[in-house]
């Protein structure tokens, strides 16, 4: 039951009207649905089994004190009515606590919420201290009602022990009275006290499931409360099947069309247009002046609350999603990436329903069987999340090649081509999935190891690997390990704490060279940086020790040179042994690293990899010519070497042969390929708003709408490419209806059509020139702009 009520409660989010986030935020919508329904779980089962066997219970004690002396039961029962009088007066008083606690509860999560997609703005402001001030205050107001109602429960028990103590005296006195009448025997008085010691616990626990049953109830209402709007969308809206719908070739004609939102306010009001089927419409007007709200409109994401919107025969309000979500596209000014790949933030556009089966072996076939059987019993959807949903009919192209081809085609339309060719230089690639990618990669490996060779002025750019030679462009840690850390076990900034590495040190006679080098690290750090302020650009480039820990290694430095490196401590030894696996030798050129030492370091590199336990052996991805690193980046892998530090614009000329290279072995798209497989973060946080934005409208292109409504979609897009995004989208979607809402009116010479609005009502309508002349309001905008 628990998970049939979140599930619905899911999906009535997903009908929610678009005002309704607007006035719930994440923060609320959130514990509802996780926390706040969790109780309910628990009371369900006991909301039928409880009462049953303690009612049960209780009815046969009474009916048998009743059997034994009808006037020794009513002596049971006689404080039953104070308690059914009192407590459901006292548990009111709770349950009104228990709503404005749990409004409460959501206002202070709402604000914590806020205080993390505003925390730049607190740390910019120096609002800490307010903010620390106003979440105390909620806190302490929570605390009161709390204790209020703690107050009120705690009385109600003490009602209800007072209560239970005081019928024996009635049992005593009036079975006592009975017995010297001799109306009553003893062995029916001792019998009915007998039973009576059994009564308690029923009748408590029958208490106990009234609180708990008035506390899910409010629980159960307040949550329903805020997931039950008026406008919410009708479910056969959203899961309905698609059905025909209108002719392939159908344009939109609206008649005294109006929109009030939810705060009553007149968006639009009185527009009758009518677009024909692949017409451009370019919708202008000042901020608020309606040509958002009319974009909403026809693209269905929001619903008229006056007059008729039609999509060729159709009415327009009544389509399911399953129409309208297919043949009408649209992107906002804010388009919103999922937290997941490129590649899936641009498919989702085109997964609609489970097309293709998942392939499972047998075992794996029958767990999912028993989950699509499970959710059909709690009401769930039993689609399985892992089939291909892909609709590659919709995209235009036949396999999964062909959708690759697609998705690079569509990065470059909307300028995201470089974007991608740089995150899949950054990227990783999995040899055991792609082989065919792999080794491609490592031919171009080759071919570029051919190109530097040939030229002596690229030959210097790049210092190689090689196992039998000490990389002076790598780190200390670099050349020990020969490879990539895979794992934590590792890494850079914990290597040194690696009881293993140090067991090698040992093995090689490097630990006090090693704790030496350290000192002398740490030294030339306090010296060189001591006076410098914290935020100096040398401490990112050179220094081996943040602003924060100099003090510290001032004073360890200080003990060194006091007792030497034998009497230093566990956690000091791990301070000093730290920093030499961090130094660069090209790059830091302290002098510390002389030809014996890399010698040295090459010994220790061949007793790290000779002697790794087999518990470690994936721990590191090692360097190797002929092979692909997974664990390695595409351009480490491409390079197999460092780019040489102390060369005018190495990085850049290195980046150019390798471009130059991939684009001869026609690999560039294979490298933007990898690319689409970036992981884009929470609400694509890895991402720029103008990256964001590209890939709403790809997403949106990919599944070739017939209608596309842009929302002044290229805003947030530099202005050097708005331009250039337009024209290329223009062109993507020739032949079909384009509406486009713009801030700038230049931009709209490139429209069959202008409307422009102004007040929720359209004041001008016709061709660009038509409009562009003395007195227009679209003259005056373009004048201006």
């Amino acid at each position: 039951m628990l998970r049939r009520l979140r599930f619905d409660l899911y999906a009535r989010i997903l009908r929610f009207p678009l005002g309704r986030f607007r006035r719930m935020s994440q923060g609320e919508i959130i514990p509802m649905v996780t926390a706040e329904v969790e109780p309910l779980g628990g009371f369900i089962g006991d909301s039928i089994s409880l009462p049953a066997f303690q009612g049960g219970t209780l009815i046969t004690i009474l009916a048998f004190m009743f059997i034994q002396d009808p006037i020794l039961g009513l002596a049971a029962i006689s404080l039953y009515p104070i308690q059914g009088y009192v407590i459901p007066k006292l548990q009111r008083q709770v349950n009104l606590l228990g709503k404005e606690r749990v409004r409460t509860v959501r206002t202070m999560s709402d604000k914590i919420g806020e205080t993390v997609s505003g925390v730049l703005e607190v740390h910019a402001n120096d609002n800490a201290r307010l903010m620390l001030a106003r979440f105390a205050e909620r806190l302490n107001r929570i605390y009161d009602i709390r204790f209020e109602i703690y107050k009120k429960k705690f009385f109600i028990k003490f009602l209800n022990n007072f209560l239970a103590q005081l019928t024996p005296f009635f049992f005593y006195s009036i079975g006592g009275y009975l017995v010297i009448r001799g109306e009553l025997s003893i062995g029916a008085m001792v019998a009915v006290l007998a039973a009576y010691k059994d009564l308690s616990a029923p009748w408590k626990e029958l208490l106990g499931y009234y609180e708990r049953k008035e506390d899910a109830r409010i629980k159960y209402e307040q949550v329903i409360e805020q997931f039950d709007p008026p406008t919410i969308m009708d479910p056969a809206l959203q899961t309905g099947d698609a059905d025909a719908g209108p002719a392939e070739s159908a344009g939109i004609r609206s008649s005294n069309l109006g929109w009030i939102d939810d705060d009553g306010e007149m968006q639009v009001e009185g527009i009758s247009i009518k677009i024909e089927p692949g017409e451009r419409v370019a919708l202008l007007g000042p901020p608020n002046g309606g040509k958002e709200a009319l974009g909403l409109l026809l693209a269905r994401l929001v619903l008229p609350t006056s007059g008729n919107l039609n999509f060729g025969d159709r009415d327009m309000t009544v389509l399911p999603e399953a129409v309208t979500g297919r043949r009408l596209g649209y992107v906002g000014p804010a388009a919103f990436a999922f937290s997941t790949s490129i590649r899936e933030n641009l498919l989702i556009g085109a997964m609609h329903r489970p097309l293709i089966e998942a392939e499972r072996d047998a075992a794996a076939q029958a767990v999912a069987k028993r989950a699509a059987e499970n959710a059909a019993i709690a009401g769930n959807s039993t689609d399985d999340p892992h089939a291909d949903w892909v609709d590659y009919a919709a995209i235009g192209v036949d396999d999964a090649g062909g959708l690759s081809k697609r998705l690079v085609e569509l990065l470059d339309v909307v300028d995201l081509w470089d974007d991608c060719y740089q995150l899949g230089l950054r990227g990783t690639l999995d040899p055991q999935k792609r082989p065919d990618i792999a080794e491609r990669i490592l031919d171009a490996r080759r071919s570029f190891a051919d190109r530097l060779a040939g030229d002596p002025s690229l030959a210097e750019l790049v210092e190689p690997f090689a196992a039998d030679r000490y990389n002076s462009n790598a780190s200390v840690a670099e050349n020990l390990l020969f490879g990539t850390p895979v794992d934590g076990t590792f890494a850079s900034d914990s290597i040194a704490a690696s009881p293993y590495v140090r067991q090698i040190l040992g093995t090689v006679g490097l630990t006090d060279d090693f704790l030496t080098m350290g000192r002398d690290m740490a030294a030339t750090m306090v010296e060189l940086f001591a006076d410098l302020p914290a935020d100096h650009e040398f401490f990112s480039q050179f220094s081996f020790i943040s602003p924060d820990d100099l003090p510290e290694f001032q004073a360890l430095v200080t003990r060194v040179d006091r007792s030497g490196v034998g009497g230093l401590s566990e956690d000091d030894r791990s301070r000093l042994l730290s920093l030499p696996f961090k130094l660069i030798a090209a790059r830091h050129r302290l002098g510390l690293l002389d030809d014996a030492m890399k010698l040295r370091i090459l010994e220790a590199r061949r007793a790290f990899a000779e002697n790794l336990p087999s518990e470690m052996a994936n721990a590191v991805a090692f360097f190797t010519a002929d092979t692909y690193n997974a664990a390695a980046s595409v351009q480490d892998n491409f390079l197999f070497g460092k780019i040489a530090y102390g060369q005018a614009d190495a990085p850049a000329r290195v980046g150019k042969v390798i471009a130059e290279v991939l684009e001869s072995l026609d690999l560039r798209a294979t490298v933007i390929e990898v690319g689409l497989d970036f992981e884009v973060g929470i609400g694509g946080s890895r991402l720029s708003a103008a990256q964001r934005q590209k890939i709403g409208i790809a997403r949106m292109l990919l599944r070739r709408p017939d209608i596309c409504v842009f929302n002044d979609a290229v805003g947030s897009i530099e202005s050097a490419a708005q331009n250039r995004v337009i024209d290329r989208v223009l062109a993507e979607t020739e032949g079909r209806t384009v509406i486009w809402s713009l801030q700038h009116p230049d931009l709209a010479r490139r429209f069959q059509r202008v409307l422009v609005l102004r007040g929720g009502r359209v004041v001008e309508d016709g061709a660009p020139d038509s409009l562009d002349r003395s007195g227009t309001e679209f003259h005056t905008m373009a004048a201006g702009s």
